[in-house]
């Protein structure tokens, strides 16, 4: 048994069903205590619901959730050590910013007074960096300023969980990154558990020290961001976080050669397990270098721009090879040799590393 000196938050064979609808499926789940953990899938894959029955909205259909060691099953979410911020951030908009941040506090029993209320949310406040702004009304606070008082209302409690459902999704592109920052500082400082629901793959790999991939009720990777980007553990995963190009391939008898269905054949030494058959190649579109074609360029496939988006310090090409199909491709500027853009209509040479390649049974 796990102790409960390790872990905030514990999943034991956890399965959640609505009638005949299985929405999380025997999930075991281990969250160490001040980890930042995010739930990272598609609609419908079960995330919400989980962190609905860490909080006590749910509860579990078989299996059991400790937190802190403690069974939470039939605990009311009310006597839980969490606290939810949701997406939309359920602000009282006829009270001020400390009256919002302090409402816990005043139905807490036994009674707290006025001015221990008044010192712990204006305490919570300077946590979220709003020190100041207690008097404000909510309409007046810009969208990430509200996003920081849903904050300082969920802090302001001192739970041991920090659950958060899709809490940026509302916010524009830069005010997000900009929060995102926040939401990591604030989690390395105060030193506990948050557990971020998202469907944004950015936002997962750029904040969590855990990823938790779901899909279809089931966890199919936990990981760090960078294992789960670089070593998928099946073709969802490769395909559902970051871009990947998907090559449909057969492994030959050696168990050591490619056969893409252009006929050309890779190498692949050192791939221990292949087994012959139908597979499918999974490659990044940064581990895809593109040059123009002339005279002096050669490279493993030949094909034709056909779209390109530009990105600023970067663009991305859709490529289209002969027998092979499209290829997404990422190329730095400054790889190119006059580093300007590549114009659609014109043809290219693509060079990959198969060491790169993620294989995959088809």
């Amino acid at each position: 048994m796990t102790s409960a000196s390790t872990n905030d938050i514990e999943f034991r064979s956890v399965s959640k069903s609505y009638g005949a609808v299985t929405a999380v499926s025997d999930i075991n789940l281990q969250v160490p205590k001040g980890a930042f953990v995010a739930l990272l899938g598609p609609s419908g894959c079960g995330k919400t619901t989980c962190l609905r029955m860490i909080g006590g909205f749910e509860q579990p259909t078989t299996g059991e959730v400790l937190i802190n060691g403690q069974p939470m099953n039939g605990v009311p979410a009310y006597r839980r050590p969490v606290n939810m911020v949701f997406q939309q951030y359920a602000l009282f908009p006829h009270f001020d910013v400390e009256q919002n941040v302090s409402y816990g506090l005043r139905q807490a029993r036994p009674r707290i007074n006025a001015r221990e209320i008044s010192r712990r949310a204006n305490e919570a406040l300077e946590m979220v960096r709003l020190g100041g702004f207690g008097k404000r009304r909510i309409h007046e606070m810009s969208g990430g300023q509200q996003q920081r008082v849903a904050l300082a209302r969920a802090l302001v409690n001192k739970p041991s969980v920090l659950l958060l459902d899709e809490p940026l999704a509302a916010l524009d592109k830069k005010l997000r990154t900009a929060m995102q920052i926040e939401l990591q500082t604030l989690q390395r400082e105060l030193g506990i558990t948050f557990v971020l629901v998202t469907h944004d793959q950015e936002e997962a790999l750029s904040m969590s020290d855990l990823v938790c991939v779901m899909n279809a009720g089931r966890i199919v990777q936990l990981a760090a961001p960078r294992e789960v980007y670089d070593h998928p553990s099946d073709l969802f995963v490769a395909d559902f976080v970051g871009k990947t190009n998907r090559i449909a391939a057969t492994v030959e008898t050696d168990g050591s050669t490619l056969r893409l269905a252009d006929g050309s054949a890779l190498s692949i030494p050192g791939r221990e397990g292949l087994k012959s058959g139908s597979a499918i190649l999974a490659l990044r579109p940064e581990a895809i270098s593109l040059h123009r074609q002339n005279g002096s360029a050669s490279g493993k496939l030949s094909g034709i721009v056909t779209h390109r988006i530009f990105l600023g310090s970067s663009a991305e090409y859709s490529v289209a090879v002969e027998g092979l199909g499209d290829f997404l491709v990422t190329a730095d500027r400054r790889d190119l040799a006059d580093g300007d853009l590549v114009e659609p209509n014109e043809r290219v040479v693509l060079n990959f590393d198969p060491g790169a390649a993620h294989i995959f049974p088809a």
